[in-house]
């Protein structure tokens, strides 16, 4: 363990977030004139000196990374970085929360998870309501990945960041030679993807501070807004139309987007036996919802019924977080549809949480497997993905990965459940938390400003485990990982 290296590191990477993401809030507070530019000023100065004090002493380490530095450099980074950004939220004269609501919305905003405790969101300086959008904006392809461009240049590796922030059953390490150029080709298509949703927001018909403020968090799969109405507020077809696009594009692998920008021509997506079934199961959702929805009579007309139906399956199920609709509410089996549907997530290699696209298809493909050595037992079935056999290792860590979730998930249901909130709300809760969604069923459909402080941790806890994938986190509670 390098402790001098990964004091520099985090040190770096605090001063990066102090002016990212503290200078673009004061600009717009000073264009509105919303009186909330010393708040953002304050935490700038109290984030990038504290960087700069860890940094200073450690300026001279040249260490290279080894994996375990690289997993406790994240780690520490995003659990530090979610505890620093609250301090906006804390300083405004605006707002007026506690130290556990302030870190609760600035983990959630910061893990692009999109659960809130604030109302009163149309009242607020549009300072705070930018900086809520932003954070989800630099959670969503993950700020570790921006710095790992940067970081080689400073004398510093950054392929253990890579792999500890890229967690994954199957994934390209690079999809070019120099790990920087991998990084920076990312945020490329990331930026690219965020204006062109902005300017589809603008066109039709959203201003222009809340198209920039909701392409951040719809490129992001992040899910905040800034109305309490979310996406219902412009109560517009062609804004759902296009929330709907970009939620899709975003919750795909960006290393396709990467090799459909380098070959131009789209025709490897249809070759992604991933991107197949997060297709299938979007488009089976979608059907089995309208038609649910319009047999039961709940929005008057077919165009209606469709448009509402879609984008919420779109939404829940790469774990955005964007309501047009209660779906809470909505007849028989659908909310929790919906909700498993979250689960599930959207495919590795996207902004997006839950379990991931490849993982569900890789344990149905070995489920499958089971059968059929039922009937031939001696038989020697591999598992493809396409035409390409998949090694038993991914199959054992995908297994694997799938328990350590379910038991992380019941112990933070039944510590819950402990304080005293009813199931639904407990399932929910931990559910929309370790899945980076947002919304859940029961009491906490809108807001989470309710709950007992206890819970709340213990969610910042949830939507850490799962921006982390699970592993990058947990390994750090285990012994081997602290023995020489």
């Amino acid at each position: 363990m390098h402790a001098s290296i990964i004091i520099k590191i985090i040190g770096i990477l605090l001063m990066f977030f102090g002016a990212l993401g503290n200078l673009p809030p004061i600009v717009v507070s000073w264009i509105y004139d919303d009186g909330s530019a010393s708040a953002f000023f304050i935490s700038f100065l109290i984030i990038f000196v504290t960087g700069f004090v860890l940094w200073l002493p450690t300026a001279r380490s040249r260490q290279e990374l080894s994996n375990r530095d690289g997993f406790l450099v994240v780690t520490l980074f995003w659990a530090v970085l979610g505890t620093a950004a609250c301090l906006p939220f804390v300083l405004s004269p605006a707002l007026d929360l506690s130290i556990t609501d302030a870190v609760f919305e600035a983990f959630s905003g910061l893990t692009t998870t999109g659960a809130t405790v604030i109302s009163g969101l149309d009242d607020l300086p549009k300072s705070i309501l930018f900086y809520r959008q932003q954070l989800q904006w630099l959670g969503g392809m993950g700020i570790i990945v921006l710095a790992v461009a940067l970081l080689p240049m400073l004398g510093i590796g950054g392929m253990q960041l890579y792999r500890a922030e890229s967690p994954g059953p199957v994934k390209d390490n690079k999809l070019v030679p120099r790990l920087a150029e991998t990084a920076k080709a990312l945020w490329y298509i990331y930026l690219t993807l965020t204006v062109a949703c902005a300017l589809a927001y603008w066109a039709v018909g959203m201003n222009l501070f809340d198209a920039i403020g909701h392409s951040f968090t719809t490129v992001a799969i992040g899910g905040f807004s800034t109305h309490d109405a979310s996406m219902a507020y412009f109560d517009s077809a062609a804004v759902d139309l296009v929330a709907i696009v970009f939620m899709f594009i975003a919750g795909i692998n960006f290393a396709l987007h990467f090799t459909a920008w380098r070959r131009r021509d789209a025709k490897h997506y249809l070759a992604d036996p991933e991107f197949l079934f997060y297709s299938f199961i979007l488009v089976s959702l979608s059907l089995v919802t309208v038609m649910v929805l319009y047999f039961s009579d709940i929005y008057s007309g077919m165009f209606d019924t469709i448009i509402k139906g879609v984008f919420q399956v779109v939404s829940i199920a790469t774990t955005t977080g964007f309501t047009t609709a209660d779906f809470s509410s909505w007849p028989l089996f659908l909310p929790f549809l919906l909700f498993y549907a979250a689960i599930i997530g959207a495919c590795a290699g996207s902004t997006g949480g839950g379990m991931k696209v490849i993982r569900i298809l890789l344990i149905f493909k070995s489920g499958f497997r089971e059968v059929q050595r039922l009937i031939h037992p001696r038989a020697v079935i591999p598992i493809k993905l396409g035409h390409n056999p998949v090694p038993d290792r991914i199959i054992e860590s995908v297994w694997g990965f799938f328990a350590v979730y379910v038991m992380a998930y019941i112990a933070m249901l039944l510590a819950l459940l402990a304080t005293g909130l009813d199931i639904i709300t407990a399932f929910s809760a931990v559910g929309a938390c370790i899945n980076n969604l947002g919304p859940g069923l029961a009491t906490i459909a809108e807001t989470y400003g309710h709950l007992p402080a206890t819970a709340k941790w213990i969610l910042c806890f949830a939507m850490l485990l799962g921006r982390l994938e699970v592993f990058t986190l947990l390994v750090l509670f285990t012994p081997m990982f602290w023995r020489r």
